[in-house]
């Protein structure tokens, strides 16, 4: 008896963490009216827990962090591209093998 794995919506999961939150019912009933094991219920519920601050946080400061992120994988980007130009004149300077340097 094969069981696949079930894949539940963000929205599915939400309301089953708001439900559990609400302390209405037991965590245990709850898991046992949407099919799903208590402690994925518990999962979902420590989730939105700690993701609720960001709900309310500064859409300014969120973006000023996601445009620091873009500069970071920029200059990194630009790094890479001037550490590889370095090697491909350090292995045509030296007779174009790699592991020729590396046999010295």
């Amino acid at each position: 008896m094969d069981k696949t794995r079930r894949k539940h919506t963000a929205e599915f999961k939400a309301r089953v963490a708001l439900e559990a939150l609400k302390e209405r019912r037991t965590v245990n009933e709850i898991a046992a009216d949407v099919e799903v094991h208590p402690v994925q219920v518990s999962q979902w519920k420590k989730t939105a827990t700690e993701g609720l601050a960001q709900v309310f946080a500064n859409p300014a400061s969120a973006s000023r962090a996601e445009a620091a992120r873009e500069a970071l994988i920029t200059r990194l980007y630009q790094e890479i591209g001037q550490l590889k130009v370095e090697l491909d004149w350090l292995v045509k300077k030296n007779g174009g093998s790699p592991s020729r340097s590396a046999a010295r």
